[in-house]
């Protein structure tokens, strides 16, 4: 594994221009996934953020990103079922999330996703003094202010997005 870590061009060049103090940190591509990462790093999971893609299972196709904390479990059946306005909804598969972002699972940024593509953020991420979010590939991951998630227009911000796990 190199030692420099590399986020694809588009993101790094989002973070320069944000005007947000950020580091880049490079991971072994095979410990992305969030857990495993936090425990050989050394990361704290409650900084660490999920971007997670929902989709609709009934009606007309929908999808949304979510950001939640690893701590927190998204509150698919209530609170994402009535945003989405559908009777059933799930996680994107990883086809459909790589379809949709052109990220893998274990590296999706909130930085670089479409602008039609709803962006929620649970409120606890929001109060975090920085939060350690994928970094565009499983070979990254991104330590910044989570008040860069303002930054892009499609996000909101939502109390009860997730629910914290026990």
């Amino acid at each position: 594994m190199s030692t420099v870590a590399q986020s694809p061009p588009e993101i790094r060049a989002f973070l320069e221009q944000s005007g947000c103090a950020f580091e880049i940190i490079a991971c072994d591509p095979e410990l992305a996934d969030t857990a495993v990462f936090c425990r050989k790093y050394g990361y704290a999971m409650d900084r660490s953020a999920n971007t997670i893609l929902v989709r609709s299972k009934t009606g007309e196709r929908k999808f949304a990103a979510c950001i939640v904390l690893s701590t927190c479990r998204l509150d698919v059946n209530k609170t994402i079922r009535k945003r989405l306005g559908a009777r059933k909804v799930s996680f994107a598969s990883p086809d459909e999330t790589r379809e949709l972002t052109g990220m893998e699972l274990g590296g999706v940024t909130a930085l670089n996703l479409p602008a039609t593509l709803p962006l929620w953020v649970d409120s606890r991420v929001m109060e975090c003094p920085e939060i350690i979010l994928g970094g565009g590939n499983r070979s990254s991951k991104i330590i910044v202010d989570p008040a860069i998630l303002r930054t892009l227009p499609q996000m909101e911000t939502v109390d009860g997005l997730a629910m914290e796990i026990v």
